[in-house]
C-alpha cells in the first residue's frame, strides 16, 4: 500500500484520496521547468497538489492555478495548498481543462498528462481518470495550451519516450514546437530511455537535447539527479 502521506523539505503531500500518489514523473518536472521568467503559471491536472506546490517554492512571485477534474483529488490538493507557505499564491480548481476560460494567458503551462491508452480500463474510475488519455485527449491538452499560452510563453510535460515523437507531431498543428527535450533513463545499464521532459514555445527552432540518468544502481542516485532534487528530498 502507498503512503498516505509525503514529507519534503519544505511542505507536506497528504495522498490518500488520490489515485496517482507522488511519484518520480511529478518530481522530476516540477523539478526541471524553467519558471525563473513567470508571473503566471498553470498547472495542468494538479493531483495531490505536488507541482504546483514545487513551483510555488521555486519562485517566490508566481502565482498558480491549478486545475483537476478529479473532485477527490481537487480536495486533496486544496488542502495541500492550504496546509502550505503558499497558500496565498496558488489557487486551485476543480474544473475540466476544456471548460477553463481565464481572462488572462499564462507565462507558463505544465502538466504531467495521463498517457495510458488501453482500451479495458480498470475498476477503479479515479485512477483511470489520472491515468488515460480517454478523459484528457492529447489533441485537447495542446490545444488549450496554445489558446492559454502568452506568444512568449513556455510549456512543458512529460511523457513516455515510446509515444514522445507522436506528441511532438500533434503539438505542432498548433504552432508549439519542441525547443528541448530531456531524455531520462531509470539507470546507467538502461539503453533506451523511459520518460521524456519537454519544452515548447511558439518559436519554431532547433531542438536541444541532453539526457538524465537517475540511478547508478538501485536506490543510489546519480549526481545529475541528486543536483536536480536537492531542494525538495529529505
Amino acid at each position: 500500500m502507498s503512503n498516505t502521506w509525503f514529507r519534503f523539505k519544505k511542505f507536506k503531500i497528504n495522498q490518500e484520496n488520490c489515485a496517482m500518489k507522488v511519484g518520480t514523473d511529478g518530481v522530476l518536472l516540477g523539478a526541471w521547468v524553467d519558471i525563473s521568467f513567470a508571473n503566471r503559471i498553470l498547472d495542468i491536472g494538479t493531483g495531490t497538489g505536488l507541482i504546483a506546490l514545487m513551483l510555488a517554492q521555486r519562485n517566490p512571485k508566481a502565482l498558480i492555478d491549478a486545475i483537476e477534474i478529479d473532485e477527490k483529488a481537487f480536495l486533496q490538493a486544496k488542502e495541500n495548498i492550504k496546509d502550505s507557505p503558499w497558500e496565498d499564491r496558488i489557487t486551485a480548481y476543480n474544473i475540466d481543462l476544456n471548460l477553463w476560460n481565464p481572462t488572462y494567458k499564462y507565462d507558463c503551462i505544465i502538466s504531467n498528462p495521463p498517457f495510458f491508452e488501453e482500451k479495458v480500463l480498470s475498476k477503479n474510475s479515479q485512477r483511470d481518470i489520472a491515468r488515460h488519455t480517454h478523459t484528457l485527449q492529447i489533441d485537447d491538452l495542446l490545444q488549450k495550451t496554445s489558446v492559454l499560452l502568452k506568444k512568449e510563453g513556455q510549456a512543458y510535460f512529460i511523457f513516455p519516450y515510446d509515444k514522445s515523437e507522436q506528441f511532438i507531431e500533434i503539438a505542432k498543428k498548433y504552432n508549439l514546437f519542441c525547443i528541448k527535450r530531456t531524455l531520462v533513463y531509470p539507470n546507467q545499464e538502461s539503453t533506451k530511455a523511459k520518460r521524456v521532459l519537454l519544452q515548447f514555445s511558439f518559436r519554431e527552432g532547433l531542438t536541444k537535447e541532453d539526457s538524465l540518468i537517475l540511478e547508478l544502481e538501485r536506490h543510489k542516485y546519480t549526481i545529475e539527479y541528486q543536483a536536480l532534487v536537492k531542494d525538495f528530498y529529505l
